[in-house]
């Protein structure tokens, strides 16, 4: 996957390299920190990885055929992540998951830009479908979503365990 970026303010989106696990850790936790009830996880369990933890998620997911960790960067400044992996059992699906965009970049087409470079990964890879999970009273995100082709699909479920919010799914066809 190369970077994509054009004038107008448009960002730039790109895979994370290895080395770039600081980078990686510090946007996550700032993902966690400004969205909590976005995730599956939360920050204190994320905040308590080691460096070396990082350093092998990170790994792990570059070296990977079928996963594909991205950033965005808006004006040389890191402004979002995304990670997105093809389904073991499902071959013609892919996930896309750690979804953020800083909130001053918000509305700016940075959340498009992630959601568009995921779907042209998961087509090229051979997937058919992305599929992700969203908070479902996340009524900006579930907006970005739509506006990028998803619906809604199944049943509402608890965010994590012992979680009053809910979840539920979308998918986009590719």
């Amino acid at each position: 996957m190369t970077s994509m970026e054009s004038s107008g303010g448009v960002p730039t989106v790109r895979p994370f390299a290895a080395d770039e696990w600081p980078l990686y850790r510090d946007l996550r936790l700032r993902a966690l920190r400004d969205s909590p009830d976005a995730y599956g996880s939360i920050l204190d369990l994320e905040a308590a990885l080691s460096d070396e933890e990082w350093t092998e998620r990170l790994g792990r997911g570059v070296h990977s055929a079928s996963e594909l960790p991205i950033m965005a960067e808006c004006d040389g400044t890191p402004c979002g992540l995304a990670w997105v992996r093809l389904d073991d059992n499902a071959p013609d699906a892919a996930h896309l998951y750690q979804m953020w965009v800083a909130a001053d970049q918000r509305r700016q087409g940075v959340g498009r830009a992630l959601v568009d470079a995921a779907a042209a990964w998961a087509r090229v890879m051979g997937a058919r479908q992305l599929e992700l999970d969203v908070t479902s009273n996340n009524e900006a995100a579930i907006r970005l979503y739509e506006g990028a082709g998803f619906v809604t699909y199944g049943e509402r479920r608890p965010l994590r365990p012992g979680s009053t919010l809910e979840a539920h799914s979308m998918r986009r066809e590719l």
